[in-house]
């Protein structure tokens, strides 16, 4: 059997920056990662705000080209221009770059390690597979739950995401250079939008949305998408290829349970109406760091809870808001036209108390 002071599930972001946090805290780390290598495949439209690449405290190689800003479409009309400076990202440069800090700092890092189960409650045993058929235990003071929208730690404790959205992407070819994320809406997108995210001479066109009974699909809303992206000369109908994934969409909830604590999907502290998460994945990942290892530190699992109090302090509001926004979107049987302020974080109607 291992013993770590903190072992952490899943390589992503959250992970990776709980892991490098941890470790530069003076705790002793494990980072178990269930795939071969980190951050691939991708799934993730890969856009960043400015402000994170600082943050993130990496480098700069990871990053595939700026935008200026983002551009909102409603039934095919430009309606916003809003300047948010942000990147487009290679996302497994990224995410690789994370873990090899954390390795840097101290973590253990254990690639193709799949969590299997674990054994009795708090101060118990995880049970994990080995790259090679075995398996292995690994005792921690204080485990991470880094893995995902259906995480298997958050399963443990009661605290898995209740609502997740579905989404799809196709990678298509640009025939003109664009410096804009472009954001679209229509009738068809149940409470949701589509995308198109440009990266170099590619794009990441996709939607997430919704799903409900006798309405399209994904896909078939996608197709219809991208025919009219590429009838519009914006990109070519070539698809390069696809990927898809799950966003949480669900209320705010706890975030701390007794010697465990959750970051980034499998908080489930992703937007729930724009979908974004990486931003908030590395920021609540370092506090979750820096904390196990203060309460390792103190020999006090009490002192988890001020990760919880930080994280709902730093975007608890904002997180509540956006529920609120997304439970108003998923009731709404009416036209766009009259709506779409309140539901679009790029407008001033979006703010308004509720």
């Amino acid at each position: 059997m291992l013993h770590y002071d903190v072992l952490i599930v899943g390589a992503g972001p959250a992970g990776s920056s709980a892991a490098r946090a941890a470790a530069q805290a003076g705790a002793s780390v494990a980072l178990v990662e269930r795939r071969s290598a980190v951050g691939v495949p991708v799934r993730c439209a890969e856009y960043i705000p400015a402000m994170l690449v600082g943050q993130a405290d990496v480098g700069k190689d990871y990053i595939a080209q700026a935008t200026l800003g983002m551009r909102s479409y409603l039934h095919g009309h430009r309606i916003q221009d809003m300047a948010a400076p942000g990147y487009v990202i290679h996302r497994d440069k990224f995410d690789q770059a994370l873990a090899s800090a954390a390795a840097d700092a101290g973590a253990h890092v254990l690639l193709g390690h799949c969590v299997l189960g674990r054994e009795g409650g708090q101060g118990s045993c995880i049970m994990l597979s080995t790259p090679t058929g075995g398996m292995i235990s690994i005792k921690a003071k204080v485990v991470i739950g880094a893995d995902g929208p259906h995480s298997r730690v958050a399963q443990w404790v009661g605290l898995l995401n209740t609502h997740c959205l579905p989404s799809i992407q196709v990678r298509l070819p640009l025939c003109k250079t664009l410096d804009h994320t472009c954001i679209y809406f229509d009738e068809s997108i149940t409470a949701g939008y589509a995308w198109l995210f440009p990266k170099g001479d590619v794009a990441n066109v996709g939607l997430g949305m919704l799903r409900q009974r006798h309405t399209p699909g994904l896909r078939r809303v996608l197709r219809r998408f991208v025919r009219g992206l590429s009838a519009l000369g914006l990109v070519r109908d070539e698809p390069l290829s696809f990927t898809g994934g799950w966003i949480p969409a669900g209320p705010p909830r706890p975030c701390v349970s007794g010697d465990i604590l959750l970051a980034g999907d499998a908080a489930g502290h992703t937007h729930p109406i724009t979908g974004a998460g990486i931003f908030q994945a590395v920021m609540g990942g370092q506090m979750a760091g820096r904390w196990a290892a203060r309460a390792v530190r103190e020999n006090s699992l009490d002192v988890l809870q001020g990760y919880a109090d930080e994280w709902n302090d730093f975007y608890g509001d904002v997180l509540s808001h956006a529920h609120k926004r997304r439970l108003d979107w998923e009731g709404h049987n009416g036209v766009l036209d009259q709506s779409i302020n309140r539901f679009w974080i790029g407008f001033r109607e979006y703010y308004a108390a509720s």
